[in-house]
């Protein structure tokens, strides 16, 4: 479903991704593992559009979407969670998911979006500034999936976001892929969390895949050396 292949992608003179190649299948889920300043983010900003990339081939069930504009690719599929969250603080719970169907013929948010996050049901009205922060992250899922996605990335999903609520966004993962059948690129720090929802682990260090391997192969002692400091 989605393909990358031999990725380059620069700041300037500075090359931060060297060569990046990777595959995530349909009604897969893949997480991306390293420190920060490692090029998680980076890699998710070239794949979203949001940085151009120098070389390089991106393609979501087989089509190239390397050359396309951010709004172009989520037509083809792609829908992408940022670090950080970026709801809108001002707008509503209900306003900021239908934001995710800007360019949909309905302005209705689909049932299993409160199904899957009963919570957002329950605040619907509540100004998504008021939210915790892991009601924010599910939120920005939330508006993320309205988009109807073939793949979904996620940025950092656990960051700054509490144990109780961590499990809750990994169940919810877990379901998005079994009701939908997506394919889902997260990237994490932390290994209990990729563990829960991921098939494959990669770790990326110094812009490069230096290691990947199943969750049934996973050496965590191995994961852990990679992301300490």
């Amino acid at each position: 479903m989605l393909q990358v292949k031999d990725l380059f992608v620069s700041y300037g003179q500075s090359e931060a991704l060297h060569g990046i190649s990777f595959e995530a299948n349909q009604n897969e889920t893949v997480a991306i593992m390293g420190r920060n300043g490692m090029g998680k983010t980076t890699l998710f900003k070239s794949l979203m559009g949001v940085l151009p990339t120098r070389a390089g081939e991106i393609n979501v069930a087989g089509q190239s979407v390397v050359k396309d504009e951010s709004f172009q690719r989520v037509r083809k599929g792609i829908a992408y969670v940022p670090q950080g969250r970026m709801i809108f603080p001002t707008l509503t719970v209900e306003e900021n998911i239908q934001t995710g169907l800007e360019n949909s013929k309905s302005k209705r948010i689909p049932d299993d979006i409160y199904a899957l996050f009963p919570v957002l049901f329950d605040m619907k009205h509540r100004k998504g500034g008021n939210l915790s922060g892991g009601q924010q992250q599910q939120l920005a899922i939330a508006r993320a999936l309205v988009t109807n996605p073939k793949v979904l990335l996620l940025d950092e999903p656990t960051e700054g976001i509490q144990p109780s609520i961590i499990k809750d966004i990994a169940k919810a993962l877990n379901e998005i892929r079994k009701l939908r059948e997506i394919t889902i690129v997260v990237s994490e720090q932390v290994l209990s969390f990729a563990m829960d929802v991921a098939d494959r682990l990669f770790v990326i260090e110094g812009g490069r895949l230096v290691h990947e391997t199943t969750r049934a192969d996973t050496d965590a002692e191995r994961i852990k050396a990679y992301l300490s400091v």
